[in-house]
């Protein structure tokens, strides 16, 4: 039954996903509490044009990848601050002109082909010691930004006056230089185009049952591991590209605990209201 995890290579996975998980389980509560799902998806893809640059170039994928992520975070960051708005429109326009750069790159520039392809989509079986040493550098800054700045984070997130840039700029800047860093170390794990599935599925699946943040966060450092690790398995056993699996799996477990969840709530509410009836029934019998 474990036979897929005595290869080597099936072994460098293990060990990749196991330690993003960390960074991915923690970064992942503050990327759902803030509401920063959309932006930590569209980080993932607008590295399309970084990737294409480093195939064509012959330079390395991950450093093409995050050097386009810092300039997409900046743009975002830098027209929501002098805007005063939300992220979520100007993530999109900045998207759209991102993978506009990298069509055109692919395309007629460097004709890009089977190597764009396999970063799109992940290869978390053909994982390296640089990529394992990434993921390292990003859980541990993850882990550290997460200790110094984790409180003002939790309270800047219930501002709704001044919105995502009444943070103060330094610490919002952090935050979304995390989100970058983490994403481009996650992508021979599961890929630009799905990149968003490890941070968001995991922490969201716990926040339906968590209800302090501690408690989420180590649920959600165990869930991404867990289903990584399974994902992982599944992929080989089944043939099947690792990232699209893991992303699949987060998925369907996200539907099935919500799923949980609405019929527990419902049982309980039902439950309540029965036992409301019977007291106001057992105060009617004992007033007569």
């Amino acid at each position: 039954m474990f036979e897929p995890f005595q290869l080597p290579f099936v072994q460098r996975g293990l060990v990749e996903v196991l330690i993003l998980s960390v960074g991915a389980g923690v970064l992942g509560t503050w990327i759902v509490l803030r509401g920063l799902a959309f932006f930590s998806h569209a980080v993932g893809t607008a590295t399309f044009p970084g990737l294409v640059l480093a195939d064509g170039i012959g330079f390395s994928a991950p450093l093409g990848a995050f050097g386009v992520a810092v300039a997409f975070t900046a743009s975002v960051w830098g027209l929501a601050r002098r805007r005063g708005t939300a992220y979520d429109s100007l993530t999109a326009l900045v998207l759209v002109g991102c993978l506009a750069a990298g069509v055109i790159l692919a395309s007629d520039v460097y004709h890009s082909g089977s190597n764009v392809e396999q970063l799109l989509f992940g290869s978390l079986l053909l994982v390296s010691g640089a990529d394992i040493r990434l993921a390292i550098v990003a859980a541990a800054a993850i882990a550290i930004g997460n200790l110094v700045f984790g409180r003002r984070w939790l309270a800047t997130g219930f501002d709704e006056v001044g919105g995502p840039t009444a943070a103060g700029g330094w610490l919002e800047v952090v935050l979304l230089g995390l989100i970058a860093l983490a994403t481009t170390a996650a992508l021979s794990v599961i890929g630009a185009l799905l990149v968003a599935a490890i941070f968001v599925a995991p922490a969201a699946t716990v926040r339906l049952f968590a209800n302090r943040m501690l408690s989420w966060q180590i649920g959600s450092v165990l869930l991404a591991a867990a289903e990584g690790t399974v994902g992982l398995w599944l992929s080989v056993k089944a043939n099947a590209p690792p990232g699209a699996t893991i992303a699949t799996l987060s998925g369907a477990i996200f539907g099935i605990a919500a799923i949980a969840g609405a019929i527990g709530a419902r049982r309980g509410t039902l439950a309540l209201a029965g036992a409301l009836v019977a007291t106001l029934l057992d105060a009617a019998v004992q007033g007569r």
